[in-house]
């Protein structure tokens, strides 16, 4: 069948295939969560919604494989907030391997240990329009294109454009950042509306990003 994607800058249609019946579409949106924010979950929700994934999982990474590190907060309360991110919310769950696993958290290992744990799955790696650019620069991305097929979102102030295989899909632009939450917490201001209020209140008892 035909899927029809519409984005702000073009139009195209993708040919996919249909279903097999033994086979599972899981996509996979990993960061730093730090914290998760409303933003993170439309994404998730409308990806799996677009493209009728089964689940899309939101996946905590241990340490970011970027050069320039980022200062985060301890895994153990990332992780708490996007439990609370998407408790009982139908379509998203949580994986946790990266933690797991610990070290430095590089997309094409945890896709092919993934993908040799769950040989049924096809899975869909997400990313916002301001990672596009990086791409050639990811750890055996060459590699990483054959375990998974990407699907891209569009941000605010990100132009897209890519030679790598990319499903665009087009969902609300919403300029909420992480470092935009933290710093209003820093700076003494409730970001309400910006995550969800169980996760605004776990931040708050714990005392974090203060």
């Amino acid at each position: 069948m035909a899927l029809e994607l519409v984005t702000p800058f073009t139009k195209v249609e993708l040919k996919t295939k249909e279903k097999k019946t033994n086979r599972k579409q899981i996509g996979i949106l990993g960061g730093n969560f730090n914290p998760i924010h409303n933003a993170h979950l439309v994404v998730a929700d409308q990806v799996r919604q677009q493209l009728g994934l089964d689940h899309v999982l939101l996946m905590p990474e241990y340490k970011p494989p970027h050069s320039d590190v980022k200062h985060t907060i301890d895994e153990k309360h990332r992780l708490e907030m996007v439990n609370k991110a998407i408790a009982g919310v139908d379509g998203l769950a949580v994986e946790t391997l990266e933690i797991e696993r610990q070290g430095v958290s590089y997309t094409y290992e945890t896709m092919k240990l993934l993908t040799k744990k769950n040989p049924e799955v096809d899975y869909y790696f997400i990313i916002g329009a301001d990672m596009v650019d990086y791409l050639p620069k990811w750890h055996r991305i060459d590699e990483l294109v054959k375990l998974v097929q990407f699907v891209g979102v569009q941000r605010p102030k990100y132009k897209v454009g890519t030679s790598y295989p990319i499903i665009w899909v087009d969902v609300p632009l919403m300029d909420i950042s992480s470092s935009m939450i933290r710093n209003y917490i820093k700076k003494g201001r409730q970001p309400n509306y910006l995550l969800p209020k169980a996760v605004l209140d776990y931040i708050n008892k714990e005392g974090l990003y203060r």
